[in-house]
């Protein structure tokens, strides 16, 4: 921890992919990390969690409330379905003074129903829209904050490695600006799942991708991008499906049908469900090809 640096405890509630990254940078540089994950109630899964902890130099906690204790800064970083769980849990327990920071990709009208339950805990509420995967970048993937004590918070996070941007001083733009994009991203690793998974039935494949790549060489049809996008379904589906749910409710919010949207929900989900039903786990090297051919072994139109 450097020594201008005012934060020097993170609470984490949320230990997964983008929570386990952070809990470990942090721990890195001295802050000491406070950790809670529901996953701890489950005996399947409680040691290998213990186990990525003690490997990040992360504290594990029974419970959020005991995990956030003299903690400055509490990050949620949990699954869209359990966003606002979280803050109605902590709703008690959280001090005037602390920063309750909600990186969970979710409408903006739950972020405001969350700020809502906080507010007479006297915390500080601050809505942040994670724009990138964190693997690849960790602390410098791009986070988009919002609320009216944001400002304060950036110097906080600034020191600690964080690249964060204020975009509004209310809550519900930086999530709606995630929601939005998401629109896009999750759409076309559902849209590559659906074209490919069918073209691969026809035997058509090959020719598909060299059309999309002439179409669009930049995007790197040829090489890895369709290995990269479908395993971002099969990997993360069911979290994708929710967090698409929150995007479809951020259009109806504002009377926009979302079709698209929906459809990205079924077949983010969909695909992890055929999935679950062959016994089929995520494993990496990934090839798309063999999960279609697993999945869909009958290839009747190949003749």
């Amino acid at each position: 921890m450097t020594a201008n640096n005012p934060c020097n405890c993170v609470a984490l509630i949320g230990f997964g992919e983008a929570g386990g990254i952070i809990g470990q940078d942090l721990a890195a540089q001295g802050v000491r990390v406070r950790v809670y994950d529901r996953l701890l109630d489950d005996p399947a899964r409680r040691d290998t969690l213990l186990a990525k902890a003690a490997s990040a130099k992360v504290e594990v906690y029974e419970s959020a409330a005991e995990a956030i204790l003299g903690a400055q800064l509490v990050i949620s970083a949990v699954t869209a379905g359990s966003a606002q769980v979280v803050a109605w849990e902590l709703a008690d327990c959280l001090l005037p003074g602390q920063f309750f920071m909600d990186i969970n990709s979710v409408a903006p009208t739950t972020k405001q129903a969350s700020r809502d339950a906080l507010l007479p805990s006297g915390a500080n509420y601050i809505d942040a829209a994670v724009m990138a995967p964190v693997p690849p970048q960790r602390l410098q993937t791009p986070i988009l904050l919002g609320g009216a004590q944001a400002l304060a918070l950036v110097q906080l996070l600034e020191p600690l490695g964080f690249n964060v941007k204020v975009v509004a001083d209310r809550i519900g733009i930086a999530s709606a600006i995630k929601m939005c994009r998401s629109v896009m991203i999750k759409g076309l690793e559902a849209l590559t799942t659906e074209c490919l998974s069918t073209a691969r039935q026809y035997g058509a494949e090959e020719l598909v991708l060299a059309s999309l790549h002439k179409s669009f060489p930049e995007m790197g049809w040829n090489a890895r991008q369709p290995h990269y996008l479908i395993s971002r379904v099969a990997e993360h589906g069911r979290r994708r499906a929710e967090e698409m749910e929150e995007v479809a409710k951020t259009a109806a919010d504002v009377g926009i049908t979302p079709n698209m949207s929906q459809a990205i929900v079924a077949t983010q989900r969909g695909l992890v469900e055929s999935m679950v039903e062959r016994g089929v786990i995520y494993s990496e090297p990934f090839d798309w090809q063999v999960l279609v051919d697993t999945l869909y072994p009958a290839k009747q139109h190949r003749r």
